[in-house]
This record gives structure tokens, C-alpha cells and sequence, in this order.
């Protein structure tokens, strides 16, 4: 089992190869539970507005521009926790 830790960093090297399973475990990680998992799956943010996480299952993988999103939101997230 791959740590999220390794996923994150497999994500900022390549964010057009990542197993869409991957990002689910990463994004619950960050953001807990998805608070909806219908064709997309979506997570809450501490924040309204962009970056939103909004992900889909591309035929097993995630879709590049959503794995930059995801990198953003954690980006962001972590932005706010160093000011608390």
C-alpha cells in the first residue's frame, strides 16, 4: 500500500499519470469523507470558492487538470494551517 505521502509526491512529478484511487486517498486524507460521490466525487473545503475538489474516474485515472486542483486546494489548505 502506498503511503499519501508518496502519491502526493508521484502527483507533483507527474499529474497526467495518477491512479484515480490514489487521489480519492489523498483527498480523504486532506479533506476527510467525500460529501458527494455520484459521476464526480467532492469533497468540502474550509474555504468558498477556488480550488474547488471536484474529482472523476477517467476510464481508472484522474484528469490532470484535477490533480492540479487537488495539489492547490492541499497547497492552499496547508497555507492555512501554518496561519492558525
Amino acid at each position: 500500500m502506498t503511503s499519501s505521502q508518496a502519491i502526493l509526491d508521484q502527483m507533483r512529478r507527474e499529474p497526467t499519470n495518477v491512479r484515480f484511487s490514489d487521489l480519492c486517498k489523498v483527498c480523504e486524507k486532506f479533506f476527510g469523507k467525500p460529501r458527494q460521490s455520484t459521476s464526480h466525487v467532492t469533497y468540502k473545503t474550509p474555504w468558498q470558492g477556488d480550488p474547488r475538489i471536484n474529482i472523476q474516474n477517467d476510464k481508472g485515472k484522474a484528469k490532470p487538470y484535477q490533480v492540479r486542483q487537488v495539489l492547490l486546494a492541499i497547497d492552499k489548505l496547508k497555507g492555512h494551517q501554518n496561519e492558525h
